[in-house]
């Protein structure tokens, strides 16, 4: 199973790179008062690294929190 997830993370992560490398054109962000003007595909590469980053850490936080609740019912 474990080399299915990998076979997974590695073709979506492939399909981004490749969408971002067919996306160079400048795009303009908007974000409260804020306004930054940046290639199309930097704003992918950070979006799905922050996506990686938040969506690891919850499953890691939850994975933690069911441990703890499954030890806390058998004392």
């Amino acid at each position: 199973m474990r080399w299915f997830y990998l076979t997974v993370i590695i073709l979506l992560a492939s399909a981004t790179i490749i969408f971002a490398a067919q996306n160079f054109q400048s795009v303009t962000v908007s974000f409260f008062l804020m306004s930054a003007q940046t290639p199309l595909a930097f704003l992918i590469a950070v979006v799905y690294l922050l996506g990686a980053a938040t969506g690891g850490t919850l499953l890691a936080l939850l994975r933690r929190s069911i441990e703890g609740s499954r030890r806390r019912g058998t004392d």
